[in-house]
């Protein structure tokens, strides 16, 4: 028992010593080495770029604003290489003595700056100008909180990387997560049927492909560079596959904003629906300003004498009462008045677009279909003429034809969505000589391959 409790007593003497040594220990666990943690290894050989960083942003906010407003003045006169103390006085003229007087100490310390004993001079390090350039390219991408300043920033460290043949496989693992973020998000977006968070979602979504198109280049490079690791090149096809799951969310998007349009609720004739009541409301920032001068004051009572309320009660027993003698019986029944059946012009247009349709995947009502001709017609051949606003409603339903999931619900669109007719659009774009619209994307229509034959048996 004694050897026990002494072998205790000098292993808790051994690791208070350990703690000592390296106060790093205090915060794992009792038999864990930080040395033996990669990451622990990689940030302790960044110690001198670690250092700098928390000499300027250590302290109060107004004290990381002065220090890095001393040093991006000194480092940007690039009339000369070094500064005497008057100089930088007369430079920074307008901060007090002392405080420069601390600044300058605390960037001398962490190594910011350096001191030339013999020229009595300050010199500008390369540590501060890396720090500063990483957080040039931070700021001037625009704000934190801005999604493309966060997908623009991540990617121009890989671009820049890339560029000198020095990417590493956490830079890439970054703009992966950003990817993989934004993707769930949008997920979210669809899944909520929420009208105004899709649209927002939307127009992130694209600013997102905007980045997406820019990264591809470099991601190529990647993936053909002989010099890259097999760690390297795994992170990038990873990139890849998240960048085309990102890309492939506009046929969600677009099936969700249907769904959405197909149950509007519209306000009477008024031409308004419940979306634009709630866009006019958000709008506002104070709600309850809009009931100044809707509400009146509350009903204020009126008192009167005992002599006026014996008046008026005299004239009500007084007043000889007319007994009713009308029919004491039901009414009789009446017809229903008749009204005129008022659908909304787009459900309208959108039945005789499936009927054009339709009549389109009869090969015998079309002149430019034979036995042994094209089973294919243009996509301006069959959307105009018509005005710009039904050919661009006639495109938008175009992606449905085909889709299973469409297909298996009830409704116009579903009937669409069963249509034997392939869309197969072409990303080039072919002039017309219309009047409404001067030019539309390449693209045709055909009948499925296991329909084509069924017209002429």
């Amino acid at each position: 028992m004694i050897d026990h409790l002494g072998g205790a007593v000098l292993a808790a003497d051994s690791f208070t010593t350990a703690q000592e040594d390296d106060p790093l220990q205090a915060h794992f666990h009792e038999g864990v080495a930080p040395d033996e943690i990669e990451q622990v290894f990689h940030l302790k050989r960044a110690q001198p770029m670690l250092s700098a960083f928390t000499a300027l942003f250590h302290g109060t906010q107004d004290g990381v604003m002065v220090r890095l407003l001393v040093l991006r003045e000194l480092a940007g006169d690039t009339a000369s290489s070094a500064f005497s103390r008057a100089d930088i006085n007369q430079k920074l003229a307008y901060l007090i003595p002392e405080s420069l007087e601390t600044v300058l100490n605390r960037l001398r310390t962490h190594g910011l700056l350096a001191w030339d004993a013999p020229a009595a001079v300050y010199r500008i390090t390369p540590l501060a100008r890396n720090v500063l350039s990483a957080l040039d390219t931070l700021l001037a991408l625009g704000k934190p909180e801005d999604d493309d300043a966060e997908m623009g920033f991540l990617l121009s460290q890989v671009a820049g990387a890339q560029a000198v043949g020095g990417v590493t496989v956490d830079q890439l693992k970054h703009l992966l997560g950003r990817l993989v973020e934004l993707t769930e998000e949008f997920r979210d977006a669809i899944a909520s049927g929420s009208e105004f968070r899709l649209r927002t979602s939307q127009a992130k979504w694209h600013m997102a492909c905007d980045w997406v198109e820019k990264g591809s280049a470099i991601l190529r490079a990647i993936t053909t560079d002989e010099r890259a690791d097999s760690a390297t090149h795994k992170a990038a096809q990873a990139i890849g596959r998240a960048q085309s799951a990102l890309l492939n969310m506009q046929g969600m998007f677009s099936r969700a904003l249907n769904q959405i349009e197909r149950q509007r609720v519209h306000l009477g004739q008024s031409g308004l629906s419940t979306t634009d009541v709630k866009r006019w409301l958000l709008a506002h920032d104070d709600l309850a300003s809009l009931a100044e001068g809707a509400i009146d004051r509350p009903v204020v009572p009126l008192f009167t004498t005992p002599a006026e309320m014996i008046d008026v009660a005299e004239t009500e027993l007084l007043a000889e009462r007319v007994t009713s003698t009308g029919p004491k019986g039901l009414p009789s029944g009446q017809d229903a008045p008749t009204t005129i059946n008022d659908n909304p012009a787009g459900q309208l247009e959108l039945n005789d677009w499936i009927n054009k349709l339709a009549d389109f995947a009869n090969l015998g009502n079309f002149p430019e279909f034979s036995e042994s001709g094209p089973k294919k017609v243009q996509l301006h051949e069959s959307l105009l003429p018509a005005s710009f606003a039904v050919a661009s409603y006639r495109a938008s339903l175009l992606p449905l034809l085909g889709d299973a999931a469409e297909a298996s619900l009830q409704g116009p669109t579903a009937e669409l969505a069963r249509l034997p007719l392939n869309f197969e659009p072409v990303d080039e774009m072919i002039p017309l000589d219309d009047p409404e619209v001067a030019a539309m994307s390449v693209a045709t229509l055909s009948l499925n391959s296991s329909e084509s034959s069924t017209p002429n048996e």
